[in-house]
């Protein structure tokens, strides 16, 4: 028996288990933007935009880290470029994403949206750059920061799709039962 050529194999039941997850996650986001058309007062297209497409794209993009790694890669040289430009796609998303946030007018982000919708996720690219970066030098270290930069994509998505459902869930019903909400949130 021979030695694999890369440490990948290692890791294809790791990616089978978080590729999987995004793919589910990005089904049920779909009835996440369901109920939105459901409630009474519905969410700007800019809103939408803003923060409930990004969680999309961190689990396809999640996803595709997944395929990308369980690939037979033969040197990990391939695989690092593909890594890289993933993260640089990430991060000119990720302007993309706060530059919406900025415009959109039916809603002011909080801290708590600037951490999860733009400082977090600009991070975990960063790291998917740098570890494409010093993955032929540092192979295992990298390894393990791409599958926690991938699995950190599946939980910011998580996040914010449990932010919307909750603020729907709150917002809306007080709404609908007639008292005012305690929160100037509108978003998706």
């Amino acid at each position: 028996m021979t030695e694999p050529l890369t440490p990948l194999p290692g890791w294809e039941s790791f990616y089978v288990i978080a590729g999987s997850s995004a793919a589910a996650l990005t089904g049920l986001q779909f009835v996440v933007i369901a109920l939105i058309a459901d409630v009474p007062h519905e969410p700007s297209g800019e809103q939408v935009e803003a923060f409930g497409t990004p969680t999309i794209v961190h689990f396809c993009i999640a996803l595709l880290i997944s395929c990308a790694l369980s690939a037979p890669w033969r040197s990990l040289s391939a695989p690092a470029v593909v890594l890289g430009a993933i993260g640089i796609f990430g991060i000119l998303y990720e302007g993309i994403v706060i530059r919406r946030a900025r415009q959109q007018v039916g809603y002011r982000p909080v801290l708590a949206d600037w951490l999860w919708h733009g400082v977090l996720p600009l991070l975990t690219y960063g790291t998917l750059i740098g570890s494409a970066l010093e993955m032929s030098a540092h192979p295992e270290l990298t390894l393990f920061l791409v599958g926690a930069a991938t699995l950190m994509l599946v939980f910011i998505g998580i996040h914010n799709a449990w932010d919307t459902v909750t603020y729907i869930a709150l917002v809306y019903g007080r709404k609908r039962e007639g008292s005012e909400p305690t929160s100037s949130r509108a978003r998706s």
